[in-house]
């Protein structure tokens, strides 16, 4: 009976992440389609190819990031984000989302590295990521100012610390920031290895 119960406990922890990602793509690709295919029928009528709500959103996507590379559109999306970025509750959301976005949007890589904090005087040792080489603009004083910020997550995601460290105390690891936050969301539990890497 144990090895029908750890036989059954295998299967399900393999099912369930192949499952679970399977089932929010396809949730995904039904919302995409539908919004899609509301948006065009008053114009093709009962002519609709599957898939071309996928083809669709991503070429508005292409659009749109075309769109907000030029210079001119600096001025157009702050006026766009002038709501998100002055009403109290919704400022803090949209600010918190938008610095999330923009530290894993395509920008020079110096920034966006995992490294391992540990203060000399100190056994333990932290991951963390490093969000801000640059501490110049922040209201701090003058020595912290030569700090860098180290974002700790928290394990299952559900916050994190940042603090403002000596760079000696941090060594750059060979990791993605995508492994490093898939790690933690677990925990460090699991490898960092996706399926799809060499063993």
């Amino acid at each position: 009976m144990k090895r029908l119960y750890a036989y059954f406990f295998r299967g399900l922890i393999s099912f369930l992440p192949v499952g679970l990602t399977v089932y929010v793509l396809y949730l995904f690709v039904i919302w995409v389609e539908g919004s899609a295919m509301r948006v065009l029928r008053p114009f093709t009528g009962e002519f609709y190819l599957p898939g071309l709500g996928i083809v669709l959103g991503t070429v508005l996507i292409l659009v749109l990031g075309f769109l907000v590379s030029q210079p001119f559109m600096t001025r157009m999306l702050s006026w766009v984000e002038l709501p998100f970025t002055n009403l109290p509750l919704v400022k803090s959301i949209y600010s918190s989302l938008k610095s999330f976005a923009d530290y894993f949007s395509p920008h020079e890589r110096d920034a966006q590295q995992v490294v391992l904090l540990k203060k000399p005087d100190s056994e333990l040792s932290i991951i963390g990521l490093v969000t801000r080489q640059n501490l110049s603009e922040l209201p701090l004083d003058a020595q912290t100012r030569q700090n860098v910020a180290v974002y700790l997550p928290m394990g299952y995601m559900i916050g994190g610390y940042t603090v403002f460290v000596p760079r000696e105390w941090v060594q750059v690891l060979d990791m993605s920031v995508e492994e490093a936050m898939r790690s933690s969301l677990t925990a460090w539990m699991g490898s960092t290895k996706t399926p799809s890497d060499p063993a």
